[in-house]
Formats: structure tokens, sequence, C-alpha cells
């Protein structure tokens, strides 16, 4: 029997999440059993080891799961024609999908009631009021700042574009084949995932005692996170390029490096383009942001006024913010556009 790991974990996690579902209704735990992590994991693996044995004990019996679905393996082949609620792997997903939605609605504390709440309501009204009457007067140094919010986004992805370019071939599955250059690219998708589930403002709150508080520290901490996310972004246009004009130019007895050059770059770099222009635009919006830390730009003035509780200062920020995002986000539709 072929084994598809893939499609095993993905069927061990969905059933040692339900178990771990499952116990909690069950026992409902205190606070101070939640937090006894080596238990929990204990309990969490006996889940997983669980799921590893209903995946093999479906694929004995021909039954094909979610993660045989998604994933493929054990020879086992769906009829095209059965509809998903007369299929195993049909509930299985559905009740999933169900728990976790169920799950989410108890972690959340969602409520009708306190979003309908009167006062609450009101106190929301006053607010919006005040957002929507505008004090114009702070209008000059919210421009000012907006400038520099913008310059500082573009300095940011103008540094990182030659670090993920290169980054980016380093990352891609399809170039790096071998043993040595597999292990390279393990580590450095292992260093560029952590770094990008680091949010840019967690960066900012470090360069900020780095460098001290400003717009230097923001844009560093953008230059970080977009060096992260655009060697992603790139990596996988490289890893769906045509092979053809690889084959063709490798049989030229071209070199690795020359290959890439002449067959993979010009696939690629239109989209890259595009990619970058975006970025720029998820940049103007983060450092509004990072203005939380003293990340400088307009984000640190809309911190300000909001602290006071200067709502008609605050709104006039708002609109200045929207205004820019507005003209960045059809700018940037449009070159995308011109670029395809």
């Amino acid at each position: 029997m072929r084994v598809n790991f893939r499609a095993m974990i993905f069927d061990a996690i969905i059933t040692a999440f339900l178990f771990s579902v499952l116990l909690v209704v069950v026992y409902q735990p205190s606070d101070d059993d939640m937090l006894n992590l080596n238990r929990n994991a204990g309990l969490f693996l006996v889940g997983l080891v669980l799921g590893a044995i209903l995946h093999f004990s479906l694929s004995l019996f021909k039954i094909q799961s979610g993660g045989i679905k998604l994933f493929g393996g054990s020879g086992i082949e769906s009829p095209t024609t059965r509809s998903w609620y007369k299929t195993f792997w049909g509930w299985q997903i559905f009740f999933a999908l169900l728990v976790s939605f169920a799950v989410a609605v108890v972690k959340t504390k969602f409520s009708f009631v306190e979003l309908f709440d009167q006062g609450g309501f009101r106190g929301a009204v006053r607010l919006f009021t005040a957002l929507t009457d505008p004090n114009w007067e702070v209008l000059p140094y919210a421009v000012n700042n907006i400038i520099e919010t913008i310059f500082m986004a573009f300095l940011a992805t103008t540094l990182a574009i030659p670090f993920a370019f290169v980054l980016s071939f380093l990352c891609a599955k399809n170039i790096m084949t071998g043993p040595f250059t597999r292990a390279v690219y393990w580590a450095l998708r292992t260093i560029l995932n952590t770094t990008r589930s680091i949010e840019a403002l967690i960066w900012a709150i470090i360069f900020s005692i780095w460098v001290g508080i400003g717009p230097f520290a923001g844009m560093l901490a953008l230059m970080l996170h977009s060096i992260a996310s655009l060697a992603k972004q790139y990596s996988e246009m490289v890893e769906t390029v045509s092979d053809g004009p690889i084959e063709g130019i490798s049989s030229t007895g071209a070199s690795r490096l020359q290959t890439i050059w002449f067959a993979i770059v010009p696939q690629v770099v239109l989209p890259y383009i595009s990619f970058t222009v975006y970025r720029w635009d998820i940049n103007v919006r983060m450092a509004t942001i990072i203005g939380l830390v003293g990340g400088g730009g307009i984000g640190t003035m809309l911190i300000q006024y909001q602290g006071q509780g200067m709502w008609n200062e605050v709104g006039c920020i708002v609109v200045v913010i929207a205004a820019v995002v507005w003209l960045m986000d059809a700018a940037s539709a449009y070159i995308r556009e011109a670029l395809k």
C-alpha cells in the first residue's frame, strides 16, 4: 500500500483537533487545566496517533479520507459522480469545518446581545459622529506626515527588492534540487517563514530600541518584513515557470546561472514587478500601524490624537489615510494591468 505522508498528516491533524474538542466538551477543564501545556500536548499527540491509525484503517477498507482526497495516495479512486455527502471525506471535512466554526464563536465570545446593546451603540454613534466631523486645522500636519509615510514605504520596498530577488531563486524548489542545495532551501525557507510570521509592529519595536524612535526604525521594520514576503511570492512564481525554455537553454550546455538568467528571469520579471508594486501599496498601509510604537509617519500622529481622545482630529487623519490608500490602490491596479 502506497502511503502519502501529507494525506496521513492531514487526517491525523483533523482527528487530533476533533479529539481535543471532544475532551474539552466532556471534561470542561478549568483555566489552570488549559495552561498545563505538557499534558495538553500529550493528549494532542494521542489524537495524532489515533488519526494516523484511522487513516491506515480507511486505506485498508478502500475508503477515501479527506487527506487522500486532497493529496492522493493509497491507490484509492472515488467515483466522480458521487456527491460529497455520500462520502466519508465529505462528512469528515464538513464536520471539521462545523466544529471549527463553533469553537471560533466560543473563543471570540460572539454575542448578538452585546452587538446590539443600546448603551454601547450610542457610544459608537458619538464616536462616529466626531470622526465624520474632521478638524481640518490639522490637515497640513497630516499631509506632511502622510508624505513621510509614503516615502518610508517606498524606501523599504526598494531596498527589499534586491535581497528578495536573490533569495527567491534560492527558495525555489525546482532550482534547489541537489542534497546540499535542498538543505539550503529548507534553511532559508525556515528563516523567511519565521521572519514573516513576526509582524512588522514587533520589528518596529526592536528597531526603535536599536536606532531610536522615528521613521528610520519604521522603514527598517517594513524592509525586513518585505524581504521575507517578496522572497516567498517571487519564489512561488519561479516554481511555476514553464520547463520548456529551461530545457532548451540547458541543452546548449549553459551553466546553472545562465539557465536561470536566460530561461527563468524573462518569465518572471513582469510578475515580479506586479508583486513589487502591490507590496509598496501594502507597506503604505502597514506604515500607519507601526506608528503605534513610534515608527514614524502618520501612524505616530494618529496614535497621539487617539490617545488623547481627540476624535475630530483623528477624523481628519483618517480622511487623509483613506484618500492616499485609495489613490495607491487605484494606481497599483492600473500599473499591474498595464504590465500584463
